[in-house]
């Protein structure tokens, strides 16, 4: 199979779908990969590198999109990718298409064949391509949420770990799975005082019995919640629901209740958002206001750490990606009910009940796909 890798174009995004580790392992296993010129420099990857993997570097997006079979990438197409995908053509690399319908028509009027990371499970019932880039986007949120608390930005001016004799901040995480446990974990490690909230009780007993009390825990209700918000100086909203828009949980009409300058940080900004005024912000530009309160909803959080987050990825798709190279996507899918879980879209019909839910839209089953 041929296996091309573009630039990823999305504003910012200096990660890329394919390492130069990658493209060896590819060309060992008897495929040819194609990259785009420069598509890795942005994660400390030279055109050299992959030429030594084996893999052949092309010029430009249209030439790689023209002649590869399989394309793989990190962020969804662009409108301008869209046009160039094709039938039969497979694509694989995040989605997140439940609150994407201009997406979701393209790439159905394509033709393609489209295999979302996000969506991909494993036997425990995780999500093994999502967890690379949970793990970085929740490490990076207090980070980011310390920034967004300074006072030059527009928060309150308040440091996560305090000093002596002043107390530090409060910081409240939605949802104790991947996200919102390395966000918890980081922002303890700070110095802030921390609670995380979680509707699933086993979830808050492993948190209890792993972490103890480096950070405090509640069962998740619309009460305690509100209690929260109106004590905390950072809120990380680390919801998920797989593959299906992100549950609005923090109301406009709540900020009157919480402290002036107080910031939220959205990692579920590429599924929605989990705040009623969220919406997707860059790395050139990632905050706003809205009545007294700062918002962090930067889309591509993990490419900030482009490098660290390609390896990290790399790792996880590597695997998933040779076999879907080796035996076609059909087969690959039907040997592998956690790879087939991953496709969302075939032959302009979708395969994922939750985005067909979220936007209105049919869907057959992925058996339909693979057997049809």
């Amino acid at each position: 199979m041929k296996i091309g890798c573009p630039t990823e174009i999305k504003p910012q995004e200096f990660r890329v779908g394919m390492t130069p580790n990658a493209a060896q392992e590819a060309v060992g296993h008897g495929h040819d990969v194609i990259i785009q010129a420069g598509a890795g420099v942005g994660a400390g990857f030279a055109d050299a590198d992959y030429v030594a993997a084996g893999a052949v570097i092309i010029d430009t997006a249209e030439e790689i999109f023209a002649s590869a079979d399989m394309i793989v990438k990190v962020k969804e197409p662009q409108a301008v990718e869209r046009k160039m995908l094709r039938e039969g053509q497979l694509l694989f690399t995040y989605l997140h298409l439940a609150p994407d319908p201009a997406q979701t028509k393209d790439l159905l009027a394509s033709g393609c064949t489209a295999i979302a990371y996000e969506t991909v499970t494993d036997r425990m019932g995780g999500l093994p391509l999502l967890a690379p880039m949970s793990e970085v986007a929740g490490r990076l949120a207090p980070q980011v949420g310390a920034w967004t608390l300074q006072k030059a930005n527009g928060g309150r001016g308040v440091l996560m770990g305090g000093v002596p004799g002043v107390g530090p901040a409060r910081v409240l995480v939605i949802g104790g799975g991947v996200v919102g446990t390395h966000a918890a974990r980081i922002a303890a490690g700070m110095g802030a005082e921390v609670t995380v909230l979680d509707r699933s009780l086993p979830r808050l007993r492993y948190l209890d019995d792993v972490f103890g009390s480096q950070f405090r825990t509640g069962y998740s209700s619309a009460g305690l919640l509100a209690e929260h918000l109106v004590q905390a100086d950072l809120v990380i909203g680390a919801v998920l629901v797989h593959g299906a828009a992100a549950p609005k949980l923090v109301r406009r009409d709540q900020f009157a209740s919480m402290k002036p300058g107080a910031a939220l940080v959205d990692v579920a900004i590429d599924q929605g958002g989990c705040f009623e005024t969220s919406h997707a912000t860059t790395h050139a530009d990632p905050i706003y206001e809205i009545d007294g309160i700062m918002h962090y909803c930067v889309a591509n959080m993990p490419g900030a750490v482009a490098r660290t987050s390609t390896l990290a990825l790399g790792n996880a798709t590597m695997p998933f990606m040779l076999a879907l190279a080796g035996k076609g996507w059909k087969k690959a899918c039907a040997d592998d009910a956690h790879l087939k879980n991953g496709l969302n879209v075939h032959a302009g019909k979708l395969t994922y009940a939750a985005v067909g839910e979220a936007l209105g839209l049919d869907v057959i089953t992925a058996d339909a796909a693979i057997n049809g």
